[in-house]
């Protein structure tokens, strides 16, 4: 089985950012001037397309993986990373919304995650939109969809650490089986 790091990949090679440009961004998301961008204040400015609050949780996970010194926000560099991940996310969420709807569909979402080198069923597929369609119309939005690939890497993290033969199964006794999905969640 073939696992792959969607959000690792910089798959666009997007040109690097004036610094200049970014400054101005990270100053007016940083709406209380303390040099520091707070999850509340990033779900603010970022846009998921939809007329809805980007996800808190997306939000909480994006900024966990940039805040280095745990402070509970990003600085102007750490804001770099974000603006750059957050930039490489909307370009492969375009490439897989084939239909340009803003949201990824169940066909567009397999597409998407064999692109990323997993392999599920067709059942599963439905569970992921079930699990992450907050707005309950059958697929997922660019918040969504970008909550969806952190917490299937996460899993994948975790089950391979226990898949030491690389066999895609593993044996695990139920409180390891807890702690697994706890340190994900």
């Amino acid at each position: 089985m073939a696992y792959h790091s969607p959000y690792r990949a910089h798959p666009q090679g997007n040109p690097p950012v004036d610094q200049s440009f970014l400054w101005n961004i990270f100053q007016r998301v940083d709406k209380d001037r303390s040099g520091v961008i707070s999850d509340s204040e990033l779900q603010q400015a970022l846009s998921n397309g939809t007329w809805t609050p980007f996800n808190p949780v997306t939000v909480r996970s994006i900024i966990a993986m940039f805040d280095k010194e745990n402070k509970g926000g990003v600085n102007f560099n750490e804001f770099a990373g974000v603006w750059k991940y957050i930039t490489d996310w909307q370009n492969i969420f375009r490439n897989f919304d084939r239909d340009n709807s803003g949201f990824i569909d169940r066909n567009e979402l397999k597409q998407a995650m064999t692109g990323f080198g997993y392999r599920l069923s067709d059942q599963f597929y439905g569970t992921l939109i079930e699990k992450f369609d907050r707005q309950r119309k059958g697929q997922v939005a660019f918040d969504d969809f970008i909550q969806c690939c952190i917490v299937l890497q996460r899993l994948t993290d975790v089950f391979r650490r226990y898949d030491t033969d690389q066999d895609g199964w593993i044996q695990v006794s139920y409180e390891q089986y807890l702690s697994m999905v706890f340190n994900v969640v």
